[in-house]
């Protein structure tokens, strides 16, 4: 009777040593999946003013009439130039998590839509999808100064008037890393991750 107890115990312990094997084996494994698996951001184009530069001084007049000062130095808020068009439906998904941004990063950053095209087409979609909290600026001028060739794009203008972050965002993760860039003082998440490696 005791013999086989204590063969029970043994077989026990062999058991709890190989779970506890495995359990190393996979966190290990869990590790290099996350170093190889780095988190993606904003995808940068090489196009337009580089991040660091001074970003175009331009005063534009919004869809509703306010004039809008873009790239202005020495403010004290910065901007998120957000990039959209009425027929692109990753923009129009992005639109909720925008408000997010907004609501949430309001102590220091104005959002701040953009786009060209027919004024109409733009002011219908203006009151469709009740962006009345954002200004909204068409001005093929401002797309052209900084080089967006697809939507939706994101430029972040620090308060010093020039550009912190830039990419093509499709995702809350990669408009937020616009921010990241910006606090870790780098280009892109990228160029953080590539420093660090």
């Amino acid at each position: 009777m005791t013999d086989a107890l204590v063969v029970s115990n043994l077989l026990l312990w062999v058991v709890v040593l190989a779970l506890l094997v495995s359990l190393l084996a996979l966190a290990r494994q869990i590790g290099i999946l996350y170093e190889r698996v780095a988190p993606m951001g904003a995808l940068m184009l090489d196009n337009g003013p580089k991040v660091g530069a001074a970003a175009p001084r331009l005063d534009i007049e919004s869809l509703t009439g306010s004039p809008i000062t873009v790239g202005a130095a020495g403010g004290t808020r910065s901007q998120l130039l957000f990039f959209l068009s009425p027929s692109c439906p990753v923009c129009k998904k992005l639109l909720p998590i925008l408000r997010s941004v907004q609501q949430a990063e309001r102590g220091w950053l104005d959002v701040v839509l953009a786009s060209d095209g027919d004024q109409a087409e733009h002011l219908a979609f203006y009151r469709k999808a009740k962006l009345v909290d954002f200004p909204y600026l068409l001005s093929a001028e401002l797309g052209m100064a900084l080089k967006v060739g697809r939507l939706p794009y994101a430029v972040l203008v620090g308060d010093d008037g020039r550009i912190r972050a830039k990419g093509l965002v499709n995702s809350r993760e990669q408009l937020e890393s616009l921010f990241t860039a910006k606090e870790l003082g780098v280009a892109s998440v990228q160029e953080f991750i590539d420093q660090r490696a």
